[in-house]
């Protein structure tokens, strides 16, 4: 939430000096279609707003206006950090609307966000691979070792990872340990000693204990393959620093948390924690987190 108010109040301030500052005939067409994009922004955000209010509300019914706003904000928006095709889970719109009703910090995080939304990936192996790329480093690190990785072994498959050797992954940032989990995993998925067919109908306890069998993969790393794969709604990862540190912001004015503080606050959000998570994560760093 920091992170946002200051870019509020930095973009405040920019708009407050170029309304004092003369400008040129270019300058000012420039900043022009700028207000144009914001605009355009803004109304999305009011959008899913709209949504999220009117279903929060008890005694509101749901009028063709509602419906029509939900078909439009239930279709994934050309931005940067998503496909124009992407699609929301078929519980978000539910999700957020109940949270925003009972959470009163959600009230305020969800509708900055606007319409958007946790994007799930379809290929099992590409979203656990980079799952442990991202161990232990930051987002922005993560995205840049698995672009290298991307490089080096385009098609991402299994097959294609057991043809290089743990130092031609390293090559890559990844540390010597990584490289070998990744080969390990991709052994497991051309061996068939997983239930990959099954993983859709098994619930979430029975597939965390599947892929910790794996070397490398510990709790974190298959929750995170349940929420950005299996797209399950009510994931909870305690161990994720990110989640820990958006709930002492949010909740404890900044103050130091422990897994027990941070469970009960989430109690509040069943069952949806998985989408309350994806707010906190936002609340930190607007950009969305994609494995």
């Amino acid at each position: 939430m920091a992170i946002a108010s200051k870019t509020v109040r930095k973009a405040a301030l920019h708009l407050g000096a170029a309304k004092q500052t003369p400008v040129k005939a270019v300058a000012k067409t420039a900043r022009n279609q700028g207000k144009v994009a914001a605009t355009e922004s803004t109304a999305q955000a009011i959008a899913i707003t709209k949504v999220v209010t009117a279903q929060a509300t008890p005694k509101a019914k749901t009028s063709s206006s509602v419906q029509r706003a939900l078909q439009e904000t239930s279709v994934g928006l050309p931005i940067d950090t998503l496909e124009p095709t992407a699609i929301r889970p078929a519980y978000w719109d539910k999700a957020c609307a109940d949270l925003v009703k009972r959470d009163r910090i959600l009230k305020k995080v969800i509708p900055k966000f606007g319409p958007v939304h946790l994007v799930g990936r379809g290929e099992p192996f590409v979203t656990l691979a980079r799952s442990i790329v991202g161990q232990q480093i930051s987002v922005k690190a993560a995205q840049t070792v698995w672009q290298r990785v991307q490089k080096t072994c385009p098609k991402l498959t299994p097959k294609q990872f057991l043809k290089l050797d743990s130092d031609t992954l390293a090559q890559c940032g990844l540390s010597k340990r990584k490289a070998e989990y990744i080969l390990d995993l991709a052994q497991h998925f051309v061996s068939g000693a997983l239930h990959v067919d099954k993983w859709v109908t098994m619930d979430d306890e029975a597939v965390i204990i599947e892929l910790t069998q794996i070397r490398g993969i510990g709790r974190w790393t298959a929750e995170m393959f349940l929420i950005f794969n299996l797209l399950r709604p009510n994931v909870l990862p305690l161990d994720d620093v990110g989640l820990i540190r958006a709930i002492s912001l949010n909740y404890f004015s900044g103050e130091p948390v422990t897994r027990s503080e941070a469970r009960e606050v989430a109690a509040n959000w069943e069952p949806w924690r998985t989408v309350a998570t994806w707010y906190m994560w936002r609340s930190l760093d607007p950009l969305p987190v994609d494995y």
